[in-house]
């Protein structure tokens, strides 16, 4: 067993795992954002498998919205797991 998945394998016995991916996924927004997204938003957090995302634009929190599954997709692949599951966009 790789030391990798040692931890995993700790995180996972000690319900630590979604946590660490919460975390993740606040990290990758700006990568997987990009900087104008980036500096548009206020604020992101993962609370039990769902994204909430503050925005300074209404025209942004429209496009976001729109495209909310894409989005899962992309911030889950980013971090190689299933970290959120649904995403909310507040103005």
């Amino acid at each position: 067993m790789e030391i990798g998945d040692a931890i995993i394998q700790y995180l996972r016995e000690n319900g630590l795992e979604q946590s660490v991916l919460d975390v993740q996924i606040e990290e990758v927004w700006p990568q997987v954002m990009g900087d104008v997204v980036n500096r548009l938003t206020r604020s992101v957090e993962v609370r039990d498998g769902v994204l909430y995302v503050r925005v300074n634009s209404a025209a942004l929190k429209t496009q976001l919205f729109e495209n909310r599954f894409e989005l899962v997709r992309k911030l889950n692949e980013a971090v190689g797991a299933k970290a959120i599951r649904d995403c909310r966009i507040l103005g």
